[in-house]
């Protein structure tokens, strides 16, 4: 970890801290500082703005209840990382899993020519599609958010092992389809008027 994750998670600590005291001003800042971030990865596992809302709530009354059994065994990011995957699964369950597609609006992604960044969220987007959704969770939480293999562990709660193996496989599965999506795109795009 670099000198600003410490700083941040130190103080993310003492906002469960303050939470744990009843401190409703901790939660807010806490649910401010992680909305945007929770957003982007339970995108990648429902396209519905009420589910990932739903989870998102959900998570942060869970991480309220619990901020006073918070051992301090993880970074509070990989804490609230693991709730919400958990919780995500749950509304999955209980909503039923659709196809993912990429929800993060246009004005929040920069880029220096935004055809050609939608064009390639869109062919990234389908390749993930292709994966496993523990699969795409490992990515997700590996290259988007930027979690150790033994964070993505602690939040999927599963030997550091099989994150790797699920890495490994999903690796190999976008390989061997985004050429071929590629190839498509670029069809498409020399086709269009």
């Amino acid at each position: 970890m670099n000198d600003a994750d410490l700083n941040t998670d130190a103080t993310d600590r003492q906002l469960l801290q303050r939470m744990a005291a009843g401190d409703r001003a901790a939660l807010a800042t806490l649910y401010r500082n992680y909305h945007g971030r929770l957003c982007r990865f339970l995108s990648r596992q429902t396209r519905r703005p009420e589910v990932i809302e739903e989870v998102i709530n959900d998570c942060f009354w869970i991480a309220w209840q619990k901020a006073g059994d918070f051992r301090g065994d993880s970074r509070v990011s990989t804490w609230i990382m693991g709730i919400a995957y958990r919780c995500g699964l749950k509304a999955l369950r209980q909503h039923g899993e659709e196809p993912v597609e990429d929800n993060i609006p246009e004005d929040r992604i920069p880029a220096d020519d935004p055809d050609e960044d939608r064009i390639m969220r869109d062919w990234l987007s389908k390749g993930l599609e292709r994966l496993s959704h523990d699969q795409r969770v490992v990515v997700e939480l590996v290259y988007g958010e930027g979690h150790t293999l033994d964070d993505v562990a602690a939040i999927m709660q599963c030997p550091v092992g099989t994150v790797k193996a699920r890495l490994f496989h999903a690796r190999v599965k976008l390989r061997n389809v985004l050429p071929a999506l590629a190839e498509r795109t670029v069809t498409f795009k020399e086709q269009a008027p």
